[in-house]
């Protein structure tokens, strides 16, 4: 109890809210390293996902091979990303493995949305004389939309919590609150940052499903 009992202490400290490594600061650098990764995560696994659901050939290896990242480690990753001829300290290594982490959600649940259309429903559209175009975007990508944007939510969630290993590259974000607290033996600290990592892990969570549960019909499965 004391240690959390310190840990709030240092969490309601106006002083750690405020300058460059405060926690207004931290959490912002987080907040962007985040939507960056998540941007760049579903700009290369969803286009894949959705033209494999829609051919219905070559997903199911995709996914696969997307789910064999899993297995290794994020940190591992970054590791050998920072040892690499191309890596160095800095911003790419952690936003690649970050990406790399974030995909297998993405291409799974996007893919299974496509392939779990109800194949009467495509075939009335292609009887009504619709494009592959037409029918991708029509009918295929609005009805799959729920489990797309459930992939979106995982990928989002495992990134937020993961971004922490920024800070072994030299980057930003809370994960700089935790190492920091390492290096000046301040279990406290630590544990401040570990709660404001899982705090903003469960609001981004939160968010993703009032947003979804207050969106339009075809969002929510429904209608």
């Amino acid at each position: 109890m004391n240690t959390l009992g310190a840990a709030w202490d240092w969490l309601t400290d106006p002083g750690n809210w405020s300058g460059a490594s405060g926690i207004g600061q931290r959490l912002l650098e987080h907040l962007y390293l985040t939507g960056v990764c998540l941007a760049l995560s579903c700009l290369t696994a969803l286009p894949v996902a959705l033209i494999l659901g829609h051919l219905g050939r070559g997903g199911a290896l995709a996914v696969n091979i997307s789910n064999i990242g899993r297995a290794v480690p994020t940190f591992a990753v970054l590791v050998l990303l920072l040892l690499s001829p191309i890596g160095g300290y800095g911003a790419w290594p952690t936003v690649i493995a970050l990406v790399l982490f974030a995909v297998p959600p993405l291409l799974t649940n996007a893919y299974v949305g496509m392939r779990g259309v109800d194949r009467d429903v495509v075939r009335a559209a292609r009887g009504m004389g619709m494009t592959g175009r037409q029918l991708l975007s029509g009918v295929e990508i609005p009805l799959a939309l729920p489990l797309i944007l459930t992939g979106v939510r995982i990928a989002a969630v495992q990134l937020v919590a993961t971004a922490t290993i920024a800070a072994l590259a030299g980057g930003g974000g809370l994960g700089r609150i935790i190492t920091a607290g390492f290096n000046l033996a301040s279990t406290p600290q630590v544990v401040a940052g570990a709660v404001l990592v899982a705090l903003f892990a469960l609001i981004v969570e939160a968010l993703f499903v009032l947003g979804q549960r207050l969106g339009p019909p075809w969002a929510r499965g429904s209608g």
